[in-house]
């Protein structure tokens, strides 16, 4: 009979997520992992792997757990335009409200280890091309309500918004300045009117 687990896993990867969210993935050591969530290192091996494996369900889990999520913002019944400008908002709201500067897990992820890990920018890309998606389709039915001309580019449009959304979260982790982000998510979302 095997022994039973004397730790709750999913208290355990969400202190792993938090403390990769907080470091990163290089500046966080396996030692760093074993005393953040109190087990054995062959408990931690044993239950997810080594530490690549621990980032990749930690980095998962930032995706699933992450509330409302951008797909979830933008598909909401009604006009598409308030969904699209709640979207950037909450961006900058979650930019400007953290004290910690940790960013965006998944940009923290692109930033540090792409393009050297395959798996991670496999991961990365789903996620920005979901958001792309999102986006896209948020536009497309905001051009066919005639909220937007019919000369716009939803596509174009989404992915320019994307970027922008993504390279937000990046300056919001070295600069405290709150008006930076809500002038430059002013003029993003001028491309709306």
């Amino acid at each position: 009979m095997g022994r039973t687990k004397e730790f709750d896993p999913e208290a355990a990867l969400q202190e792993a997520l938090e403390l990769f969210w907080e470091r990163g993935y290089e500046a966080t050591s396996m030692s760093d992992l074993i005393e953040r969530l109190g087990i054995g290192r062959a408990s931690l091996y044993a239950t997810f792997g080594g530490k690549h494996e621990l980032y990749v369900k930690a980095l998962r889990r930032y995706i699933e757990t992450r509330r409302p999520s951008p797909v979830e913002i933008l598909s909401q019944p009604g006009p598409a335009l308030p969904a699209v400008r709640a979207l950037v908002e909450s961006y900058v709201a979650d930019s400007v409200t953290d004290v910690l500067r940790r960013g965006c897990m998944v940009v923290n992820a692109a930033a540090e280890m792409m393009p050297a890990d395959d798996e991670i920018a496999r991961f990365v890309e789903a996620n920005w091309a979901a958001i792309e998606t999102a986006l896209t389709s948020a536009l497309t039915r905001a051009r066919a309500q005639g909220e937007l001309p019919a000369d716009r580019d939803p596509r174009a449009m989404a992915r320019f918004l994307l970027v922008f959304l993504q390279g937000l979260r990046l300056v919001s982790k070295g600069s405290s300045d709150p008006a930076r982000l809500h002038d430059a998510a002013a003029q993003a979302l001028s491309i709306l009117d």
